[in-house]
């Protein structure tokens, strides 16, 4: 059985972590998808754009998610964190992917 003063210290960790869209450090992503030409729409666009680019991208997403973060679960957006976090490469895109699926399978349940 779990002591009541662990399970009280969790709830508070998860709605502390979950009080805020987190900060990101894009740039690991980012170098990441422009060195394998991920967002070149155009032949020739080089991987400096293709960085830019991610780093435009990824901040428009969390610009949507500080206006919706109010809108998911503590618990959902605690462990969305976790997951969009998990080997280094934090993204707001897996981020707000992983709330809408949460959310959406939180609909289908009810």
């Amino acid at each position: 059985m779990i002591p009541v003063s662990a399970l009280t210290l969790v709830t508070q960790l998860t709605v502390t972590i979950a009080d805020r869209v987190p900060s990101f450090n894009l740039e690991p992503v980012c170098r990441g998808i422009a060195q394998q030409g991920g967002l070149a729409l155009e032949p020739n666009q080089s991987a400096r754009q293709d960085f830019k680019g991610c780093i435009k991208s990824e901040t428009a997403v969390r610009a949507k998610l500080v206006k919706r973060w109010s809108t998911f679960k503590a618990a959902d957006k605690a462990n969305c964190i976790g997951e969009s976090s998990a080997g280094g490469l934090p993204s707001y895109t897996d981020l707000l992917t992983c709330l809408q699926m949460a959310s959406d399978a939180s609909k289908l349940n009810h």
